[in-house]
């Protein structure tokens, strides 16, 4: 974006981040936009950061900030905890590799510590991230009822995929009536068969949602849900346990994907706090502490679709199989149950444990103390969510869906995230706010003198 094309609320941002745009410039030569990842960019070019520590980032200018996009809320043990540092090396001693490539005792002992925090998952899975456990999840309902389309609500995400890379965020003037959303599709590219087997669903509207899936229920293997959209616009009591009632009467498989929310939302996730089981729950983010993890579990009769079977595998090329590969579910990689990565989330859990209800408490007060700020500013605003994690929404009016949020004040929300990065408070523009243990007094006082500061003398 060239500088006579800026506001000028990006001047200051430009003056500060020169190397950053100097980086982007030596980085489009050998990857697409200068990213790995689309949603790691943003107008006029991202900030590139060098290193972390705790509750910080520093970039390559030298500028340090408070970091609330925490790996999009990955890091709730902060950057770089002591603690991790020395579980890993003791990981490695301990067993002597970084990877096994067979069974390994860990996989055991973790998941049985999942299953005291969320005992819907009577039997689990590791996969590499959430994407892949999502992916998981949908080929287990599917594999398991037999059933092929899915069901996901609009303003949801479950990953990158085909399957569900379905109307996330729509343009509200295509997306179809808000009772009966139209499928948008995200991306270029994904194969038109896909648009033809997704449902997508109102979020908070259980009348909507009740009739499209009694009206498709012969088709529909599975209800995917982020049970917190977002991870910050919570589902009403009513919604979630309606949906849970629904979905069991008609037969249908129901999957909370809590990469965002689990232990985020207390240890045990949203699941605990709605007290609702689903079939299936996805982790991922947090548990890693930084490092790619997603776990699947549920019902036993659904995971056991996943058991291998002798003489099943896709990769066995004997002779006289009593069976084939495409009668089991597959499901396989290199890197699942990783020893370093699991050795990493015992760590995480031990911390939060410890920790975890304090960052709960500071979480509160910052939200308090951000509402209050904007109250006497005369700007309506609400810190919406739950746990240690949430999003700043300029409305004074309820907000229950991906439409409620697009009613939002959503231009002056995008100026001040920009003003806060030149006051050293970071998230990507328009982006939710995740704590940490890592985050103390000093980071919630430094952040609220850092929005007073743009609320009243910037604005």
């Amino acid at each position: 974006m060239a500088v006579d094309q800026i506001s000028f609320d990006f001047y200051e941002f430009l003056h500060r981040t020169e190397k950053s745009r100097e980086w982007l410039k030596k980085a489009v030569e050998v990857m697409p936009g200068g990213v790995t990842a689309n949603i790691k960019s943003f107008a006029p070019y991202p900030i590139i950061m060098k290193h972390g520590h705790g509750a910080y980032l520093e970039d390559v200018d030298g500028n340090e900030y408070i970091d609330y996009l925490l790996a999009y809320g990955a890091l709730m043990i902060g950057h770089n905890h002591p603690k991790m540092k020395e579980r890993i090396v003791k990981q490695l001693e301990e067993d002597g590799t970084n990877l096994f490539g067979t069974p390994h005792e860990r996989e055991y002992r973790l998941a049985k510590r999942i299953q005291s925090y969320y005992p819907s998952m009577e039997m689990v899975r590791y996969t590499n991230s959430g994407t892949e456990g999502t992916l998981l999840a949908i080929r287990l309902a599917n594999a398991y009822t037999g059933k092929q389309k899915i069901a996901k609500f609009e303003g949801h995400y479950h990953g990158g995929y085909d399957k569900v890379l379905f109307s996330i965020n729509p343009d509200p003037k295509k997306a179809g009536p808000i009772h009966t959303p139209t499928p948008i599709p995200e991306s270029k590219g994904i194969d038109p068969y896909y648009e033809k087997n997704i449902l997508i669903l109102p979020f908070n509207d259980l009348k909507g949602t009740e009739a499209i899936l009694n009206e498709h229920k012969d088709e529909i293997a599975a209800v995917i849900i982020e049970p917190i959209q977002g991870g910050f616009i919570p589902a009403t009591p009513a919604f979630i346990q309606g949906l849970r009632k629904i979905t069991e009467q008609l037969g249908i498989i129901l999957i909370f994907d809590e990469v965002k929310t689990g232990f985020r939302i207390g240890i045990g996730g949203a699941q605990s706090m709605y007290g609702v089981k689903p079939d299936l729950t996805v982790l991922g983010k947090v548990i890693g502490g930084g490092f790619p993890i997603g776990i699947v579990g549920g019902k036993k009769e659904i995971m056991m679709e996943s058991g291998p079977k002798h003489s099943s595998d896709v990769f066995d090329v004997s002779q006289g199989k009593k069976t084939t590969a495409t009668e089991v579910l597959f499901h396989s990689g290199t890197y699942n149950g990783h020893p370093t990565i699991l050795a990493v989330a015992d760590t995480v859990l031990d911390i939060l444990e410890e920790e975890g209800k304090e960052v709960l408490k500071r979480t509160e007060r910052l939200k308090k103390g951000l509402e209050d700020l904007f109250r006497k500013r005369g700007i309506p605003m609400q810190a919406l969510g739950k746990g240690t994690i949430f999003s700043v929404v300029l409305t004074e009016k309820d907000v229950k869906n991906y439409r409620d949020l697009q009613n939002s004040n959503l231009s002056l929300r995008k100026k001040i995230d920009y003003l806060l990065l030149n006051e050293g408070i970071y998230t990507k523009p328009m982006n939710r706010y995740s704590l940490s243990v890592a985050h103390g007094d000093r980071e919630i006082e430094r952040t609220l003198d850092a929005y007073q500061n743009v609320l009243y003398k910037k604005l």
